[in-house]
C-alpha cells in the first residue's frame, strides 16, 4: 500500500515539494529509452516532466546524470527527482495584494504575511498565495496568450511569515526541485521559543514524520524507525529568561520541522497551538505575569516563526542569489514587550 504523500494531507504546512523515485531495471529488461521506461513505471507523470528532469540533470543512472535518450539496461539503478504535480484544483485568479521582493521570467520571491495559506485545498479554495500570483502573472495577458503557471518549490505554514520561492515554468521548477533535494537551498528562520538554552548553539537531528496518534501533528523519531531524516541547526540570538529568540538554519525541509524539533528538545515555539506553545510553560505563578503572557499571545496570535533568509542558484543564470526579510510587526512587538519585561525585572532587583 502506498502512503499518501504529506503534500496531499493539508495546506497549512512547511515542506519542500519534490518527489524522489528509485527504480532498478529487471534482469530481463530490453534496451529502452529512459523517458519511455519512466513513463511506463511512474504513474501520472507526463513525458514533458520527465524530459525536463533529464534536461536539468535530475535523472541519474548508476549515480551518473543521463539524457532522455539514454537506453536502460538490465540492472540499471535509476534515480529521478521531480517537483510534485499540481493538484487537480481549479485555480481562481484573485486580485490579492502580495509583497513581491524579486521577479523575473523564471522565478518570483514573495514575502508572505502570516495567516495566508500558500496553495488552495480543502477548506481554503480561495484567498491563497497561488490565487494571488496566478492573477498577478496573467492580469495583462490576452485570452489567446499562453498563461504563466504558479509552480511551487516549497511551502511555509499558513501562520508562518516570510520568504517563499515560486517558479514560473516547469524547467525552472525542476532545477529548483533538485536544489531542495540536495539541501543546497539556504534558509534561515527566526523563532521565539519557550525556555532558556544552556548552550549558545546546537544541532537537532531526528526523523520527522506524521504522529502515529494524530496525522495532523508531526513527531520526532530519533531512532529513524519512522518519518524522514531531518537536521535543524540553531543559534541563540537573544535571551529573555523564560523565552529565547533563536536563529534556525534548515539542512532539510520536512513538514513542521522547526516546530517539531523544538518541541522535541523541550522548547516549543511561543504560541504554537499545535505543539503546546500556547500555554505558559516557563515563568512565575503571579497573576501579572499570566496577564503579560496573554497580552503577548494577543499581539502574535500564531506561532512565532519567520522565514528570514532565502538563497538559491538561479535556474537560468546559474548565479547564487540571496534575499532577506525583516521581522513583521507582530513579531517585533512581542520582542519589544519581552525586552521591557526583562528591564523591569532588573530594575526591581536593583531596588531590593
Amino acid at each position: 500500500m502506498t502512503e499518501t504523500p504529506d503534500y496531499l494531507l493539508d495546506d497549512e504546512q512547511e515542506q519542500d515539494l519534490f518527489e524522489h523515485h528509485r527504480l532498478v531495471a529487471d534482469k530481463g529488461q530490453s534496451l529502452l529509452r529512459i523517458d519511455k521506461f519512466l513513463m511506463c513505471r511512474l504513474e501520472n507523470v507526463s513525458r514533458n516532466k520527465i524530459q525536463n528532469a533529464a534536461k536539468v540533470g535530475n535523472i541519474l543512472v548508476n549515480d551518473k546524470s543521463v539524457k532522455q535518450n539514454y537506453k536502460v539496461k538490465p540492472g540499471d539503478v535509476i534515480s529521478i527527482v521531480m517537483s510534485y504535480p499540481p493538484r487537480e484544483i481549479e485555480i481562481i485568479p484573485q486580485d490579492i495584494p502580495v509583497k513581491i521582493v524579486y521577479e523575473d521570467e523564471q522565478v518570483v520571491v514573495v514575502d508572505k504575511v502570516p495567516g495566508m495559506v500558500v496553495h488552495p485545498g480543502y477548506g481554503n479554495y480561495t484567498g491563497t498565495l497561488v490565487n494571488a500570483l496566478t492573477y498577478h502573472f496573467n492580469k495583462d495577458k490576452k485570452e489567446d496568450e499562453e498563461k504563466v503557471s504558479t509552480l511551487l518549490s516549497h511551502r511555509i505554514d499558513k501562520n508562518t511569515s516570510g520568504l517563499i520561492l515560486v517558479a514560473k515554468d516547469e524547467y525552472s521548477q525542476a532545477k529548483l526541485a533538485k536544489q531542495f533535494y540536495d539541501h543546497s537551498i539556504e534558509r534561515k528562520y527566526y523563532a521565539l521559543v519557550w525556555g532558556d538554552f544552556k548552550e549558545d548553539e546546537g544541532t537537532i537531528e531526528g526523523h520527522v514524520g506524521r504522529s502515529l496518534k494524530d496525522r495532523k501533528v508531526m513527531g520526532v523519531f530519533p531512532n529513524g524507525e519512522h518519518g524522514k531524516h531531518a537536521i535543524t541547526h540553531y543559534k541563540v540570538v537573544e535571551r529573555f529568561g523564560y523565552v529565547t529568540l533563536v536563529e534556525c538554519v534548515l539542512e532539510t525541509g520536512r513538514t513542521h520541522q522547526i516546530r517539531a524539533h523544538m518541541q522535541y528538545i523541550g522548547h516549543p515555539l511561543f504560541n504554537d497551538e499545535t505543539y503546546g506553545g500556547d500555554q505558559i510553560l516557563k515563568g512565575t505563578t503571579f497573576t501579572k505575569y499570566k496577564q503579560f503572557i496573554q497580552n503577548c499571545f494577543k499581539l502574535i496570535p500564531r506561532q512565532a516563526l519567520h522565514a528570514a533568509t532565502l538563497g538559491f542558484v538561479h535556474p537560468e543564470t546559474g548565479k547564487f542569489i540571496r534575499f532577506e526579510s525583516q521581522l513583521p510587526e507582530d513579531f517585533t512587538q512581542v520582542l519589544d514587550k519581552w525586552r521591557n519585561y526583562v528591564r523591569f525585572k532588573e530594575l526591581e532587583i536593583e531596588d531590593e
